[in-house]
Protein backbone atom coordinates (compact mmCIF):
# COMPACT_ATOMS: atom_id res chain seq x y z
CA UNK A 1 0.00 0.00 0.00
CA UNK A 2 1.23 3.38 -0.59
CA UNK A 3 2.24 6.35 1.88
CA UNK A 4 -1.03 8.23 -0.04
CA UNK A 5 -3.78 5.40 0.20
CA UNK A 6 -2.69 4.88 4.07
CA UNK A 7 -2.97 8.65 4.55
CA UNK A 8 -6.26 8.41 2.59
CA UNK A 9 -7.34 5.66 4.87
CA UNK A 10 -6.21 7.03 8.32
CA UNK A 11 -8.45 9.93 7.54
CA UNK A 12 -11.59 7.59 6.32
CA UNK A 13 -11.14 5.82 9.80
CA UNK A 14 -11.96 9.79 11.94
CA UNK A 15 -15.25 10.04 9.66
CA UNK A 16 -18.31 8.27 11.05
CA UNK A 17 -19.32 5.12 10.12
CA UNK A 18 -22.38 6.02 7.56
CA UNK A 19 -19.27 8.71 5.43
CA UNK A 20 -16.76 5.60 5.80
CA UNK A 21 -19.15 3.45 4.07
CA UNK A 22 -19.53 5.96 1.43
CA UNK A 23 -16.19 6.44 0.87
CA UNK A 24 -15.59 2.35 0.76
CA UNK A 25 -18.01 2.39 -1.79
CA UNK A 26 -15.91 4.95 -3.78
CA UNK A 27 -13.10 2.69 -3.57
CA UNK A 28 -14.78 -0.45 -4.16
CA UNK A 29 -15.91 1.25 -6.98
CA UNK A 30 -12.96 3.00 -8.20
CA UNK A 31 -11.32 -0.69 -7.89
CA UNK A 32 -13.89 -2.92 -9.74
CA UNK A 33 -14.34 -0.38 -12.52
CA UNK A 34 -10.74 -0.97 -13.23
CA UNK A 35 -11.71 -4.60 -14.15
CA UNK A 36 -12.59 -6.03 -17.36
CA UNK A 37 -16.12 -6.48 -18.53
CA UNK A 38 -17.84 -4.06 -15.91
CA UNK A 39 -21.07 -3.22 -16.33
CA UNK A 40 -23.75 -1.13 -14.45
CA UNK A 41 -26.01 -2.94 -12.59
CA UNK A 42 -29.72 -3.31 -13.59
CA UNK A 43 -30.58 -0.69 -10.99
CA UNK A 44 -28.10 1.75 -11.83
CA UNK A 45 -29.14 1.46 -15.38
CA UNK A 46 -32.63 2.63 -14.44
CA UNK A 47 -31.16 5.37 -12.55
CA UNK A 48 -29.35 6.54 -15.39
CA UNK A 49 -32.35 6.19 -17.39
CA UNK A 50 -34.57 8.26 -15.11
CA UNK A 51 -32.27 11.14 -15.15
CA UNK A 52 -32.28 11.48 -18.32
CA UNK A 53 -36.02 11.25 -18.55
CA UNK A 54 -36.28 14.14 -16.20
CA UNK A 55 -33.76 16.11 -17.57
CA UNK A 56 -35.56 15.65 -21.24
CA UNK A 57 -39.03 16.71 -19.42
CA UNK A 58 -37.63 19.66 -17.40
CA UNK A 59 -38.11 18.36 -14.02
CA UNK A 60 -35.05 17.79 -13.29
CA UNK A 61 -33.30 18.81 -10.09
CA UNK A 62 -29.94 20.15 -9.69
CA UNK A 63 -27.88 21.31 -6.62
CA UNK A 64 -26.77 25.45 -6.77
CA UNK A 65 -23.20 26.08 -6.94
CA UNK A 66 -23.15 27.12 -3.18
CA UNK A 67 -24.41 23.42 -2.38
CA UNK A 68 -22.19 21.61 -4.61
CA UNK A 69 -19.58 23.98 -3.06
CA UNK A 70 -20.53 22.50 0.53
CA UNK A 71 -20.66 19.23 -0.47
CA UNK A 72 -17.53 19.51 -1.91
CA UNK A 73 -15.88 21.77 1.42
CA UNK A 74 -16.50 18.06 3.20
CA UNK A 75 -13.65 16.44 1.32
CA UNK A 76 -11.26 18.97 1.38
CA UNK A 77 -8.06 19.02 3.72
Amino acid sequence: MTKLLEEAIAEIRKLPDAEQDRAAEVLLGFAQNSAPGYELTPAQVAEVKLIVREIDEGTATFVTEEEMEAILARFRT
